[in-house]
């Protein structure tokens, strides 16, 4: 390998380490504004999907549903394919969407869907009533 080769590829994992640090902080950032002025309750099994909005994917093991005064958060243990601006599929049985129900993600205008994920527990953030 040459001295030209190795410099480029240092250089092509040194632009993925930043991008990779620009996107988490960016998630953060969308989280605790999406989560601001909430109180995080209990966490539950199922949440309702009549009221509740969403999803809205933050980052690869994060999924808020609701809004107004709760939002539901839950956390992914594990799932690559999760991204912002992917489409959702759910695998749901019955009318709740519960803790370890199946999910896949695909982008917009794929045909192949990514990986089966799993859904966590669902913690409701709710604002205080005034």
């Amino acid at each position: 390998m040459t001295q030209r080769t190795t410099m480029l590829g240092a250089i092509a994992l040194t632009i993925a380490a930043c991008a990779t640090a620009a996107d988490t902080d960016r998630a953060s950032k969308d989280l605790e504004k999406a989560l601001a002025g909430r109180t995080a309750g209990q966490p539950t099994d199922c949440i309702s999907t009549m009221s509740a909005d969403g999803p809205r994917i933050v980052d690869d093991r994060t999924l808020l549903y609701g809004s107004g005064r709760t939002i539901w958060r839950t956390t992914i243990e594990a799932c690559p394919s999760l991204r912002p601006g992917d489409i959702l599929i759910v695998e749901m049985h019955g009318s709740q969407l519960c803790r370890n129900d199946l999910f896949r993600t695909t982008e917009p205008g794929a045909v192949i869907p990514g990986p089966y994920c799993r859904m966590g527990h669902f913690v409701p953030y709710t604002r205080p009533t005034r």
